[in-house]
């Protein structure tokens, strides 16, 4: 009798660091986002954005829903000329196309804190290191402060 080859089990997912079905939801998002993009064309004003990511808030549980209605508030606030938009399925900011700062809430990935994070084209630059990712477990008074400043300063 011939020996036959079985397939090679399928590891995404597991431990051998596969992608996880969060991050594959979150890059189909993405590919629906850029499709929509391509269909509205160029001249999609901000609304369009806007609405999205109201609509992406709405859609979160309840705490993670509240946060992510006061920061896009804060970040609306502070940097006016930043566009709503969507980026892998989370609500974002963008600068002249590129995105700046972007809000990831806890159950996104199943993380036990919400996330505020800043791309590379912020202008957060501060020495040799600096942050970029701020854990975010409650809106304070005072961190809605820093976030506005924060804010303002990436698009400095």
């Amino acid at each position: 009798m011939k020996d036959t080859q079985k397939p090679a089990k399928s590891t995404a997912g597991g431990a051998s660091g596969g992608f996880t079905a969060e991050e594959r939801a979150a890059m189909r998002e993405r590919a629906q986002e850029l499709k929509a993009a391509a269909r509205r064309g160029p001249r999609a004003g901000k609304g369009d954005g806007e609405s999205d990511v109201l609509a992406k808030i709405a859609e979160m549980p309840g705490p993670d829903r509240v946060m992510a209605e006061r920061l896009h508030a804060i970040i609306r606030a502070s940097a006016p000329d930043l566009s709503p938009r969507t980026w892998y399925g989370m609500p974002a900011y963008a600068k002249d196309g590129n995105v700046v700062c972007f809000f990831q809430s806890a159950q996104k990935f199943k993380t036990r804190y919400a996330t505020l994070g800043f791309s590379d084209k912020a202008n957060l630059d501060e020495g040799a290191m600096w942050p970029t990712y701020f854990a975010l477990k409650e809106l304070t008074a005072d961190v809605a402060e820093r976030i506005g400043a924060l804010v303002k300063k990436a698009v400095s």
